[in-house]
């Protein structure tokens, strides 16, 4: 145990701002509380102005958690201070406290059962009817919400699991889910949430009105047929525009989540100034759940190569801010990732480290050297303390399927 684990005499009992993980301290904020004693720590006062990376370096030796006062914030150059302090709001509006990971992934399963049938059901109904029930599509993201907020990690493994058929409904959701988690790490309240998932889970509804043939032809498109799919941006804003409940902010994002900031996305080339901020974040959480999908025409990719894709293209494609801030988000190795350990153990990633992202709990499935007698959980983390030898380090991140092994047939060892 860590000795800012044990009880402590000196230690207050209540401590004063707001919790948050060291991850996600900045330069800027004022510490004014500590899992362990002050006297333990070089830092001898009680609070703590951040000044650099360099004293939240020297905090996590000692502590994983914080509490920080907003009201004592000081202005940094290069610092959303605007984000920061709502960051910090939303926390306050949010519970700290946070189910077990596998009591999660159990209710997480009839919660994305339920929520991908209303989500397909809502695409057909578009299709046919050309309205979007929008109460039915707010109780889903509703739903979606609640499980996040008590465990982030047990929902998105759940919107790992592909079915290659029924492509477009569940990368809806899964957009939905993402962004949901994004907006989570991002210090969106409750309320912001439920407005980011509903953007994330009708941004592509303009689709249904684009033909099955084109939306799902496996070839080359024609210039024509390439039209026909670039304007389901328009049809979506139409649609959704008919569809009463429908916030704008829902509207805007169908809209505009295929412009880009150096103006050469469609269909209205807007430049940075013009995009609002969640249609900038689906921008980027719709790139990525469809790098990481197969298609009819495009292969998935390892996670990790579809976030260096966002990296490259942060400031062309995507907004810089947004981009860097989505990629520490999601983490090397996000919840469902498939992995191959230097030592050729093959694991699936059930939970993430926030203070150690490569070093993420996992559950063995195979091993490329030998037959493997039994799954077992391993924390990988348990290489910092000596436990595990640096084999047991990732190699890579892989492709669902890879080795014969698809996240489907582990659903049930998740729930452990």
């Amino acid at each position: 145990m860590d000795r800012c684990e044990l009880p402590n005499e000196h230690q207050n009992v209540q401590k004063p701002g707001v919790k948050i993980h060291l991850s996600e301290l900045k330069p800027g904020m004022f510490v004014s509380g500590l899992e362990c004693d002050w006297l333990d720590t070089p830092f001898l006062m009680q609070g703590l102005a951040i000044k650099d990376q360099s004293d939240i370096d020297t905090l996590a030796k000692y502590t994983a958690y914080v509490w920080i006062d907003p009201d004592k914030q000081e202005f940094h150059p290069g610092v959303d201070n605007q984000s920061i302090s709502r960051s910090s709001r939303a926390r306050e509006d949010i519970s700290s406290e946070q189910s077990s990971a596998g009591k999660e992934r159990a209710a997480a399963i009839s919660i994305y059962r339920e929520a991908r049938r209303l989500t397909k059901t809502l695409l057909d109904d578009a299709r046919i009817g050309g309205v979007i029930d929008s109460e039915s599509a707010k109780v889903t993201v509703k739903e979606c919400v609640s499980s996040i907020l008590r465990n982030p990690d047990a929902l998105l493994w759940m919107s790992r699991m592909r079915n290659e058929d029924e492509y477009t409904s569940e990368h809806c959701l899964n957009v939905c889910i993402l962004a949901i988690a994004f907006g989570r790490h991002l210090g969106f309240n409750e309320a912001e949430l439920e407005q980011l998932g509903m953007c994330g889970l009708l941004h592509d509804v303009g689709k249904m009105r684009v033909p099955s043939d084109i939306l799902n032809k496996p070839d080359k498109l024609t210039a024509k047929e390439y039209r026909m799919i670039k304007a389901h941006p328009v049809h979506g804003r139409n649609l959704l525009m008919s569809s009463p409940g429908v916030d704008q902010s829902v509207i805007d994002v169908a809209y505009s989540h295929h412009e880009r900031i150096d103006g050469e996305g469609y269909p209205r080339k807007l430049k940075a100034a013009d995009i609002s901020e969640f249609a900038r974040i689906i921008a980027i959480v719709d790139a990525y759940d469809a790098m990481t999908a197969n298609r009819c025409y495009s292969r998935a990719i390892p996670c990790t190569e579809a976030l260096k894709n966002i990296f490259t293209d942060r400031n062309t494609h995507f907004d810089e801010h947004l981009a860097l801030e989505f990629i520490k988000s999601v983490g090397l190795y996000p919840p469902g990732s498939i992995v191959e350990l230097l030592n050729g153990l093959v694991a699936i990633v059930l939970e993430t480290n926030y203070r150690y992202r490569h070093l993420p709990k996992v559950i063995v499935v195979h091993d490329l050297n030998k037959p493997l007698e039994e799954k077992y959980t391993l924390h990988l983390a348990d290489v910092t303390k000596g436990k595990l030898d640096e084999s047991y380090l990732v190699r890579r991140a892989l492709c669902d399927g890879s080795h014969g092994i698809f996240l489907r047939d582990y659903r049930d060892q998740a729930m452990l």
